[in-house]
C-alpha cells in the first residue's frame, strides 16, 4: 500500500499510474489476494524491472497454480533486468511443466537456464556491443503456490515479511531472504573456487 506516497498531480497508464519518477499500482488481484507495487527511478535511465504472474505456473492445464513475484535490480544498465523479466518465468514454466510441481529444484535450474541464455547474448553480441558485458541485474523471486513461500535471491535485494502484532499495535518486518554478493566473504571464496583466475575487488 504505496497511498502514503502519493502527491496530488498524477497521470494513468494502461499498467498502474504516474507520478514524476514515482510508478505505483495501489491494490490489484491475486490468486492468494491482492498486491501493490511502487517504483521510484533512481537513474535517468530506468535499469530496473518487476513482474507479477497470477494464475497457472507451468504449460499445463493440471499443473501448478500460483503467484509470482520478481524484482530484478539493473546495474550498468536495463538490458539485463529486461533480459530476466522476459525470460525466468517462462523457464519456470517449461520446468514446472517438465516436473509437474514447484519446487526448489524447478526455481534453480530456471535461474540457470536464464543466466547461461543471457551470457550466451553477451558471447554472441560481444563484438559489436561490448558493453553489454559490464550490465548486470540481481534477481529476487518470490513464489506463492501449494501454501508455500519460496524466495530465491541472486545479489543483494531482499523480501521483507511485514507482520501484524496486535500486542504493540504495529508491524513487525522479518527477513525471509539473505544477501548474496561479493562483499560476503562466503560469496567471495565461492566465486574464487569457481572463478579463481578472475579479480574480484570488493573494495576496503
Amino acid at each position: 500500500m504505496v497511498k502514503p506516497c502519493w502527491k496530488p498531480s498524477v497521470a494513468d497508464s494502461s499498467s498502474g499510474r504516474v507520478d514524476g519518477l514515482l510508478w505505483y499500482k495501489d491494490l490489484g488481484p491475486h490468486v492468494n489476494g491482492e498486491f501493490s507495487m511502487a517504483v521510484i527511478q533512481a537513474n535517468a535511465l530506468l535499469e530496473d524491472q518487476s513482474q507479477l504472474e497470477s494464475g497457472p505456473l507451468s504449460f499445463m492445464d493440471s499443473g501448478p497454480c500460483g503467484t509470482f513475484i520478481g524484482v530484478y535490480d539493473g546495474h550498468g544498465g536495463p538490458e539485463t533486468s529486461r533480459f530476466v523479466n522476459d525470460n525466468l518465468f517462462l523457464h519456470l514454466k517449461k520446468f514446472a511443466s517438465e516436473q509437474q510441481e514447484i519446487s526448489a529444484n524447478v526455481i534453480k535450474k530456471a535461474f540457470l537456464a536464464t543466466e547461461e541464455e543471457f551470457l550466451s547474448l553477451v558471447k554472441q553480441q560481444w563484438l559489436s556491443n561490448p558493453q553489454i558485458a559490464s550490465v548486470g541485474s540481481c534477481c529476487l523471486v518470490g513464489i506463492i503456490c501449494n501454501g508455500l513461500l519460496y524466495v530465491a535471491n541472486v545479489g543483494d535485494s531482499r523480501v521483507v515479511l511485514g507482520r501484524a502484532e496486535r500486542s504493540i499495535r504495529g508491524v513487525t518486518a522479518i527477513q525471509l531472504s539473505t544477501e548474496h554478493n561479493a562483499n560476503i566473504e562466503s560469496v567471495r571464496d565461492k566465486l574464487h573456487s569457481l572463478h579463481p583466475d578472475d579479480f574480484t575487488d570488493c573494495g576496503s
